[in-house]
């Protein structure tokens, strides 16, 4: 390149910077996607007569932060371009939890742990898959979840589970993958609910004729 080349870039980059413009092009802004629960949460039967507190799954590198995850070999993650959860993939479980044992009633109040209410339960959490996986059955989405329920006064540990989803994926393009995490979700929000409400709660805990008799018109 001339001297006089040179000093022509220079002018021309002086002059679009002096009017506010970039001759750099803005990067588009990531798609942010949501756990879209595609089948409601039945009522249960009777309810649990306590408030639940969800604390937000514990979740170690990668599964802690907003990034879609994909497991294509064993050793190996790798994130989707241009996408991301909402938030922290441990908030967007919480969520789901949330909404979905609000809408199930199986206890007469539940909430977050930002919530300052007080609770006579609490439903600890470790979020240990998050992801998609790639074996030689087809593209699939990963879910795994170890459950306590923890008594607040006492501290016992009322019961304990791990919940393990494998979801088929139509295919291996990313609204594939999110929508196979949908069903995923609706699969563990259904199994979290079913196992709540069947832990060793203390007696007072525990529904009664006498409780579901005052509820009746």
């Amino acid at each position: 390149m001339t001297l006089r080349s040179i000093k022509s870039v220079a002018l021309l980059l002086g002059a679009a910077l002096a009017s506010g413009c970039t001759v750099f092009p803005n990067p588009e802004p990531p798609r942010v996607m949501d756990l879209a629960l595609v089948q409601p949460i039945p009522a249960v039967e009777q309810a649990v007569q306590a408030s639940l507190r969800v604390d937000t799954p514990y979740a170690s590198e990668p599964f802690n932060g907003s990034l879609i995850l994909a497991k294509p070999i064993p050793q190996e993650f790798r994130s989707y371009e241009a996408i991301r959860w909402r938030d922290t993939a441990p908030v967007v479980v919480r969520d789901t939890l949330v909404a979905s044992l609000r809408q199930s009633g199986a206890f007469t109040n539940v909430i977050t742990d930002t919530n300052p209410a007080p609770a006579e339960l609490t439903l600890v959490t470790e979020l240990s898959a998050f992801n998609s996986e790639t074996p030689d059955t087809g593209p699939q989405v990963v879910i795994e979840l170890h459950l306590q329920m923890i008594h607040n006064r006492s501290r016992a540990n009322l019961c304990t589970r791990t919940v393990r989803i494998v979801e088929p994926a139509a295919g291996t393009s990313v609204d594939q993958i999110v929508e196979a995490f949908g069903t995923a979700g609706s699969q563990l929000a259904a199994r979290v609910v079913d196992w709540a409400t069947t832990c060793d709660y203390p007696p007072r805990l525990r529904p009664s004729r006498e409780t579901d008799q005052t509820t009746q018109p």
